[in-house]
C-alpha cells in the first residue's frame, strides 16, 4: 500500500508542558483543517516539529503519542530553531520573499543551520518512505528538503507548496544560497504556488540562475520534467458558514450590536508583521477622517493584532510604531461617546473572530505582500446574507480570485481612504451582487478542492514524466539499434552539426570539430556499408572548410547546398536572394536594439543569432522580431525557423526533409539513421520511413522516435555503433 507523506515545519497540534506532562491538542489552522483528509487516513503520515524543545526523556513518550494521531516528530534544539527557523527563514527568506529585503541579515550560520535541519527532516522522511509513496512538502522553511530526498530516493512523487510570495528574480538574487535553494526546490515534480506572478518569477529565477531549460512552466531537470503551477488555496468555507449558526456566536453578534448599534465597523485582523500594512492602514483610516468629518461618531475600526515575534527589533518597533498612531488618532479624534480606534494586540477565540465577521459593515485586508491571505477569504465565507463589502490589497494572492472587492494599492492611502467611503455608501443591491459572487468563487475553490487539484496534478505529473521515460533512448534500446545496425548491409545515417555533434558556443566560428569528432566521423564513413550526410543549417564555405576531406556527402544551409563525396557542390535551382535586401534593414534595427545580437548572412537565408544576449530581452526581442517578421515574409514564400537562439529566414523550397529525400531517391537502404537537436530536424524525421531510427537531442516535444540528451550522449551511441 502506497502512503502520503505530509511534511511542514510545523505539526497540526499545539503541545503544552505541564508538571512534567506532555498535552497534545490539534491544531485549528486551515491547512491542518485542508489536509486532516489525507493524514488522517490509513498509513499516512504527517511529519513536523512538534513546536516545542522536548527533553530526551520525554521523547519516546510524545513520540508514541503523536503515532496514535498518525503524526511524526522530527525533534529540534533550542539552538537549531533560533537558527534555522528564526534564522534562516524568517531573517533572510521571509524579508526577501515579501518584498522587504532592507530587514534580511544574510548571517554563514543561519545557512548552516538551515541545511543542517533540512537534513534532519530528510532522515526522518526516509525511515517511513518506501518506493511508490507521495510526498507533499509545505513552505518556505523546507525548500532544501525536495532535492535532498530526490538524490536518495529517485523514483518517489514529491509535491512542493510555497505558502508565501515567490520574489521577482532583482530580489531573490540578492540571497548569497540561491542557487542551492533552487535547486532544492527542483527535486519536486510539482511546485505549487498561489498565483501566476509567483511560479513565473520562480520560473525566471530557475531559467537565470541554473544551467537548466524552462518551456512554459515545465523545467527539464536532467530528463525529469518538474512543473510549476498555481493553486490559489481556499479555506474550510462550510465551518465559518456553520459558525455564523453557532450559539455562542450569535450570543457575542448581539453583545456587539449593543455596543456598536449606531456605528459601522470595519474589521481588519493581521499577525504583527511588517508585510501587513498595518500603519499604512493606520494612516489611511485617518486620512478618511479629516477628508470625510461627517463619519466622526458613525463608524470604527475595530483592529486585531495577534502578537508574533516582538521580541524581534524590527517587530517591537512596528509594535510601538502601531500603537503610537492608533493612540494618536484616539487622541485626536475621539469623543465621549466614541473611540474611533478600537485596537486589541492579542489574539481570540474562533467564535469571536466569527462574530466580528458577521457584524462587520467592511472587511479592511490591506497588505503590502502577502502569499494568499485567508482572512479575507474567512470574511466572506462569514456573510451568509451577501452584505458587507471587502477592501482587499492588490498584492494579495486572494485578489487574483475575489475581483468583485474594492482593490487597491496598499502604499496609496488615500486610494484606501476614498474605497472606504464608497464601500460605507455602497447600495445593499450592489453589495449583494459582488459578495454573491466572491462567496461562489470561496466555496467552489474551499481548501478540499485545492487539496484535491494538487494531488490530481501530481498524479498526472509522474504519468507524463512515464511517457517521457518511454521515449528516452535508454540502453536496451541503444543495443536493439546497434543490432540492427550490425546486421544491416547498406545504411544511411542524417547527422546534423551544432547541437547534435558539438555544444554550442557563443562565437559560432568556435564549434569548429574537435579530434574525438574528426576521429568518429572517420570511422564511421569509412566503413563501405555507411553513406554520412551531414545535412546542417552552416553555409557551405564553412562545411567545406571543417569537413570537405571526410568520406561524406554534405548538405549545406538546410538544403540549398549538396556535394556528394568527391563531387562539385549543387545548388538547388530556382532559389532567389533578392528578397534579402528587403529584410536586412529589420535585423538590422533588431541588432541595433539587442546587445550581443548578430546577423549571419547564408546564400538564400539570414540568420538573426541571440546566444550571447543577456536572458529574457533575447526572448522578448526574438519574439518581437518573429511578429514584425511574419508581416513582411506572409505572401513572398520565405519561412521563418525559431531554433535555439536563433531566428532564421530563408526560402520555403529549402528544406531539410526535401534535401534528405532528393539525396534518398533512387538509392535502397536497409538501415536509415537521424539524429537532429531542431526545429529544421523534424522536417526529416518526418520525410523518413516509420521502420528508420530518429533520434532527438533534447527532450522537447517531436516527430522522432527516441530522444538523447546531449550532444555527449550521441558521440556516446554513435561510438557504440562501430565498435
Amino acid at each position: 500500500m502506497s502512503k502520503t507523506i505530509i511534511v511542514s515545519n510545523r505539526l497540526p497540534v499545539k503541545i503544552t508542558e505541564k508538571d512534567g506532562e506532555y498535552v497534545l491538542n490539534p491544531s485549528e489552522g486551515g491547512l491542518a483543517t485542508g489536509l486532516g483528509s489525507i493524514y488522517r487516513q490509513g498509513y499516512n503520515i504527517w511529519i513536523g516539529w512538534p513546536g516545542v524543545d522536548v527533553s530526551e526523556e520525554a521523547q519516546p513518550q510524545i513520540r508514541e503519542q503523536l503515532q496514535a494521531l498518525n503524526l511524526m516528530p522530527v525533534y529540534l534544539t533550542q539552538e537549531e530553531i533560533n537558527n534555522y527557523y528564526e534564522g534562516f527563514s524568517n531573517e533572510i527568506l521571509w524579508p526577501v520573499f515579501h518584498y522587504m529585503s532592507v530587514y534580511a541579515r544574510y548571517e554563514q550560520v543561519y545557512w548552516d543551520f538551515y541545511y543542517q535541519v533540512n537534513s534532519k527532516f530528510r532522515d526522518v522522511v526516509l525511515q517511513v518512505a518506501e518506493p511508490g509513496d507521495v510526498i507533499w512538502i509545505h513552505d518556505y522553511q523546507l525548500l532544501l528538503l525536495p532535492g535532498m530526498i530526490r538524490s536518495e530516493a529517485p523514483d518517489v512523487a514529491i509535491g512542493y507548496f510555497q505558502h508565501i510570495p515567490f520574489p521577482s528574480f532583482e530580489l531573490f538574487r540578492l540571497i548569497p544560497w540561491r542557487c542551492e535553494l533552487l535547486e532544492g526546490m527542483l527535486g519536486a515534480d510539482l511546485l505549487g504556488f498561489h498565483t501566476f506572478d509567483d511560479s513565473h518569477h520562480f520560473l525566471n529565477a530557475v531559467t537565470r540562475l541554473l544551467p537548466v531549460n524552462a518551456s512554459a512552466n515545465v523545467v527539464m531537470v536532467n530528463d525529469r520534467a518538474v512543473i510549476a503551477e498555481t493553486f490559489p488555496m481556499g479555506i474550510d468555507n462550510q465551518k465559518f458558514e456553520q459558525l455564523s449558526n453557532d450559539p455562542e456566536v450569535l450570543r457575542q453578534m448581539e453583545s456587539l450590536k449593543e455596543s456598536f448599534q449606531h456605528t459601522h465597523m470595519v474589521l481588519s485582523i493581521d499577525r504583527l508583521d511588517y508585510s501587513k500594512g498595518i500603519i499604512q492602514r493606520l494612516q489611511a483610516f485617518e486620512l478618511f477622517l479629516q477628508l470625510y468629518p461627517e463619519y466622526v461618531e458613525k463608524v470604527i475600526l475595530y483592529m486585531i493584532v495577534v502578537p508574533s515575534r516582538d521580541t524581534v527589533p524590527q517587530y517591537k518597533e512596528l509594535k510601538e510604531a502601531i500603537d503610537m498612531l492608533a493612540g494618536g488618532i484616539n487622541a485626536r479624534f475621539r469623543t465621549i461617546n466614541w473611540h474611533p480606534i478600537n485596537y486589541f494586540y492579542r489574539s481570540f477565540p474562533v467564535e469571536t473572530l466569527a462574530a466580528l465577521y458577521n457584524f462587520a459593515d467592511v472587511g479592511l485586508v490591506t497588505p503590502m505582500r502577502d502569499g494568499m491571505n485567508l482572512v479575507s477569504k474567512e470574511y466572506v465565507a462569514s456573510r451568509k446574507n451577501n452584505n458587507g463589502v471587502l477592501i482587499l490589497s492588490e498584492m494579495a494572492g486572494a485578489s487574483k480570485e475575489l475581483i468583485d472587492a474594492l482593490i487597491v494599492n496598499p502604499n496609496n492611502i488615500g486610494a484606501i481612504a476614498r474605497a472606504l467611503h464608497e464601500a460605507l455608501n455602497m447600495p445593499e443591491k450592489e453589495q449583494q451582487r459582488r459578495m454573491k459572487q466572491m462567496r461562489q468563487v470561496v466555496t467552489k475553490f474551499n481548501i478540499a478542492h485545492w487539496v484535491k487539484l494538487f494531488m490530481a496534478r501530481l498524479q498526472e505529473v509522474k504519468q507524463f514524466q512515464q511517457s517521457m521515460l518511454a521515449r528516452r533512448m535508454s540502453l536496451d534500446m541503444q543495443s536493439t539499434v546497434r543490432n540492427a545496425y550490425k546486421q544491416s548491409k547498406k545504411r544511411a545515417i542524417f547527422l546534423d552539426y551544432d547541437g547534435t555533434l558539438v555544444g554550442f558556443q557563443s562565437n559560432i566560428d568556435l564549434a569548429s570539430p574537435d579530434q574525438d569528432l574528426y576521429h568518429l566521423l572517420k570511422t564511421l564513413s569509412n566503413d563501405p556499408a555507411n553513406h554520412v550526410v551531414m545535412i546542417s543549417g552552416r553555409k557551405h564555405e564553412t562545411l567545406e572548410e571543417w569537413l570537405g576531406h571526410l568520406p561524406l556527402d554534405l548538405i549545406a544551409e538546410h538544403g540549398a547546398w549538396t556535394k556528394k563525396y568527391g563531387e562539385d557542390w549543387l545548388m538547388l535551382p530556382g532559389l532567389t536572394a533578392q528578397w534579402k535586401q528587403d529584410l536586412l534593414p529589420i535585423l538590422d534595427t533588431f541588432m541595433d536594439r539587442t546587445p550581443g545580437s548578430f546577423i549571419e548572412e547564408k546564400s538564400y537565408s539570414l540568420v538573426w543569432h541571440y546566444r550571447k544576449v543577456e536572458p529574457g530581452l533575447g526572448e522578448l526581442r526574438s519574439n518581437e522580431l518573429m511578429n514584425t517578421l511574419r508581416y513582411f515574409t506572409n505572401d513572398i514564400g520565405l519561412q521563418i525557423l525559431p531554433g535555439d537562439k536563433v531566428i532564421e529566414i530563408k526560402n520555403v523550397e529549402i528544406n531539410k526533409g526535401k534535401a534528405a529525400l532528393s539525396w534518398l531517391q533512387d538509392r535502397e537502404f536497409d538501415f536509415m539513421l537521424a539524429i537532429g537537436d531542431d526545429y529544421t530536424d523534424e522536417d526529416i524525421f518526418k520525410t523518413l520511413p516509420a521502420e528508420a531510427v530518429t533520434i532527438k537531442v533534447g527532450s522537447q516535444v517531436s516527430a522522432a522516435r527516441y530522444y538523447l540528451r546531449s550532444h555527449q550522449e550521441v558521440r556516446a551511441f554513435l561510438r557504440a555503433l562501430v565498435l
